[in-house]
């Protein structure tokens, strides 16, 4: 209830709030996922509608709290969708040293080629969400939500991975939805969901 915010291409806007309040109900409005039942979102002075929401959604990376795994590659994961022909490998490394995986990678057995076992099952929950973080860089969009997406992680690896985030493409929006403040200190903007308000 009375959300009124301006979101300004490129910045760092955090989101905290207690479980229930509301915090994955806004990025589903903000997605467009849900339709508000009051008010509008607007996207450059555009409203978000049916003919808009398509185009609206190719330009989001979502990093979920669960993450899905396929039965296959480190390499398919990362680009995920993607057909084996077409992945990038260049582009696979980067996003592997930012999200803090490839270490892990490089030390299995077969690398990027080693498979994750169905549903991630041979990997800890830190290293299935470090998977996911690179599958969102991966996709080069112009926006990020990490709806919760640090929160199985130590604080070490989570304090390496919001370092990068931080230093991320400067036209890059990213939106960071967190239970500890200290993860969101470094944002442009913090907002807090209390009452669902």
């Amino acid at each position: 209830e009375n959300v009124n915010l301006e979101i300004k291409k490129g910045s760092r806007i955090g989101i905290i709030g207690k479980s229930g309040e509301g915090k994955s109900t806004f990025l589903d409005l903000l997605m467009g996922f849900l339709p508000p039942d009051k008010g509008d979102v607007f996207i450059d002075n555009e409203k978000l509608s049916n003919k808009t929401i398509l185009s609206w959604q190719r330009k989001i990376s979502h990093v979920p709290q669960k993450i899905f795994l396929s039965d296959a590659s480190f390499l398919s994961n990362i680009a995920f969708g993607k057909d084996e022909s077409e992945i990038d490998l260049k582009r696979v490394n980067e996003v592997s040293k930012k999200s803090k995986i490839h270490n892990f990678i490089m030390e299995s057995e077969k690398g990027y080629d080693q498979k994750v076992g169905e549903r991630g099952v041979k990997l800890s929950g830190g290293q299935i969400q470090r998977i996911g973080l690179a599958r969102a860089l991966y996709k080069n969009n112009e926006i990020i939500i990490f709806d919760e997406a640090t929160n199985s992680l130590d604080n070490d690896t989570e304090k390496s991975i919001m370092d990068e985030l931080y230093q991320l493409d400067k036209d890059l929006t990213v939106v960071i939805v967190a239970h500890r403040l200290n993860t969101l200190k470094e944002c442009d903007l913090i907002l807090e969901i209390k009452n669902k308000k």
